[in-house]
């Protein structure tokens, strides 16, 4: 009989690519981590993880166990939902990741609103940037996601998780106000080719998203500073240290009186933003109410 447990560390190998890093994220040491795969090749007579100084991979048996693995995980959260609506489920407390600004304007208003609607459900929230908090869903740190999409991202169609869209809102140039374009209207980012850059660290999602952006305009930008706050981005371009591209929503309740900020010419690079839970877990009674309630935030 294979355990359930095992089958949710196989899925922390594979997504984490080594044992060290799967055991962190499950609070596991990997020695632990380490007894428990060698009990489930045991138990299914194959080996399903190869290890090498590079990491940790699966075998094609590997493969093959943990695309049923998702869908037993899966069922799992469905049964936990129904047994927790049967339940009641009127009280209890849900764990979500999400990054700074989408902590501000979708979650810290459906807390508002869960607030009238289901006082019994206590929300806590983690910040996180949207590449982390999608791996916190699957190693069961929190229950839901608030994340963005970039390179790399889980699709729609993974059999791991359940994906409510939110919101997409457009980058704007932010400019020093010295900057030949800082007087114009539209900026195209060609224009901006030779500049010095302000960036986000690689991972970041919104890196991947001003990289796509030049490279669809036909150059690599310079990265000379990186940041992932946006104020200090807005204050790097404020002191002439360079441009940068940052989420329209960032923007908001910053004093930008010494940059200018221009929309992009064409089609402009954009954050979507999403909400993710296990598969599965999203008819559960304390989770569904909450992902109402980022729908109805995100509408507004």
């Amino acid at each position: 009989m294979i355990e359930a447990r095992r089958l949710h560390i196989l899925r922390a190998v594979a997504d984490h690519r080594t044992v060290t890093a799967a055991a962190a994220a499950l609070y596991l040491t990997p020695s632990a981590v380490s007894q428990q795969l060698a009990a489930l090749e045991q138990e299914t007579g194959h080996r399903l993880v190869e290890r090498s100084a590079r990491g940790a991979r699966l075998t094609p048996a590997g493969e093959i166990l943990l695309s049923h693995a998702n869908a037993v995980l899966a069922q799992l959260e469905r049964a936990e939902a129904e047994l927790a609506a049967y339940g009641s489920g009127e009280a209890g407390t849900v764990t979500v990741a999400a990054f700074a600004t989408g902590i501000g304007l979708v979650v810290a208003p459906a807390l508002t609103a869960l607030a009238r609607t289901a006082p019994g459900i206590r929300v806590r929230v983690r910040d996180a940037e949207g590449d982390e908090s999608l791996l916190m869903v699957l190693d069961r740190q929190v229950d839901v996601a608030v994340a963005v999409e970039y390179r790399g991202a889980p699709g729609e169609d993974d059999d791991r998780l359940t994906r409510v869209p939110l919101y997409a809102e457009p980058f704007d140039a932010v400019l020093p106000p010295a900057h030949p374009l800082a007087a114009g209207g539209r900026v195209a980012l060609a224009a901006l080719a030779k500049d010095d850059w302000i960036g986000q660290s690689t991972g970041n999602p919104c890196h991947d998203v001003t990289v796509l952006a030049c490279e669809y305009a036909g150059f690599a930008p310079r990265f000379a500073h990186v940041s992932d706050d946006f104020r200090a981005v807005v204050a790097l371009a404020s002191a002439a240290a360079g441009v940068a591209l940052v989420p329209r929503s960032a923007l908001r309740g910053m004093d930008l009186t010494d940059v200018e900020i221009r929309p992009v010419d064409g089609v402009a690079p954009t954050r979507r933003v999403f909400a993710a839970v296990r598969r599965g877990a999203e008819e559960h009674p304390l989770i569904s109410p909450f992902l109402t309630e980022l729908r109805t935030a995100a509408a507004d």
